[in-house]
């Protein structure tokens, strides 16, 4: 009978023991539970260090360079001024704040310039003279609003036939204001708030798709890297346009851009007094004849030819090539690479195919 008791007692011992040794693996399951999801979390958060860690030191967002000379992202439709050249030296309004420039012998072996503007609200441009019809050709390629006082038999009707949208003078006076304190007919200015105003009025469209010409690059270029064999020092630069006009430019290594000279006088702007400076010059060889007894020009803007290519000290040769009035010119480099211009403001010189340029 005793060892019967005991038996029981013996039961009870072991039920106690293994209700004991359930609990601790209980609580031992917990315990590794709780390890291994904190050793997941250490895991995946250590990968995350790792991944920083072999991320380069420089910036995750580098900030890229923007043009100052337009606004990349504004579509806002270019104004082109028709710009009175025989009014000596310092006499021009404006000029340093178009971002393009086109300079082409009249009659009488002087010149005129076309002055593109965008995204400047300029008050003043001028003084404002009549339109030659190979500036059409020009001011097509940037789709420009052509601002003019007047125009050669030609031009007006090319205006008309190609349906060209312009601000004339002549019928539309609101456009245009005379100072009295200069004489005529070298006294005509404009803004580009008096330009929009005028073309409001007609329904022109105010922003283009078609506008750019030129590819720009916010980091300076070096043409050496371009070409070295072809590669010119561009120190100073002169080009003829007759006995009576030549343009010349200087490159000042402090602002590195070019000091415009006419005539060798200073080109300056009447009301800043400061020389005009450039960043780009680009010389385009043209064809060109008198075709009456004005000697009023005729020019082969279609086609092809050649010229060169300045910016920061240097010069490579180009080539240029244009398939109709309407297409855009293009400029290229002797490997047939289309040159992209430094960021700055750019005077483009199109001379008579045999007059003097000289660089060096």
């Amino acid at each position: 009978m005793d060892f019967g008791v005991h038996d029981v007692e013996k039961e009870e011992r072991i039920k106690r023991r293994n209700k004991k040794t359930n609990t601790l693996f209980l609580i031992a399951g917990i315990l590794l539970f709780i390890s291994i999801v904190l050793l997941m979390y250490y895991l995946i958060s250590q990968g995350g260090k790792s991944k920083k860690q072999v991320t380069p030191s420089t910036p995750i967002k580098q900030e890229t360079k923007e043009l100052t000379i337009f606004d990349e992202n504004s579509n806002d439709r270019p104004l082109c001024v028709m710009i009175d050249n025989a009014v000596g030296n310092d006499n021009h309004v404006g000029l340093q704040k178009s971002y393009l420039n086109y300079e082409i012998i009249v009659e009488g072996g002087l010149t005129r310039i076309m002055a593109i503007y965008k995204d400047r609200d300029v008050s003043l441009m001028g003084p404002v003279r009549s339109l030659r019809p190979y500036f059409i050709d020009y001011a097509l390629e940037s789709d420009c609003i052509i601002a003019h006082y007047g125009g050669s038999t030609q031009a007006l009707n090319d205006i008309k036939t190609l349906e060209v949208n312009n601000v004339n003078g002549l019928g539309d006076p609101a456009g245009f204001a005379r100072d009295s304190s200069i004489a005529s007919p070298h006294n005509v200015f404009t803004s580009a708030k008096r330009i929009k105003s005028v073309a409001d009025s007609k329904s022109y469209a105010k922003v283009s798709s078609n506008w750019k010409l030129f590819k720009y690059s916010a980091d300076e270029i070096d043409l050496s890297k371009i070409s070295s064999t072809e590669l010119l020092t561009a120190s100073e630069v002169s080009v003829s346009y007759s006995s009576k006009q030549t343009r010349g430019y200087t490159y000042d290594l402090g602002s590195q851009s070019y000091l415009r000279t006419m005539n060798g006088e200073s080109h300056i702007d009447r009301i800043t007094q400061a020389q005009l400076q450039y960043k780009n010059i680009i010389i385009q060889k043209v064809a060109n004849k008198s075709i009456d007894k004005e000697d009023r020009q005729s020019l082969e803007t279609v086609g092809s030819g050649e010229g060169f290519y300045i910016t920061n000290g240097q010069a490579l040769p180009i080539k240029w090539t244009k398939d109709s009035r309407s297409s855009k010119t293009k400029y290229t480099y002797s490997n047939g690479e289309e040159i992209t211009l430094n960021d700055g403001n750019t005077f483009i010189q199109i001379v008579p195919i045999n007059n003097n340029i000289t660089i060096g």
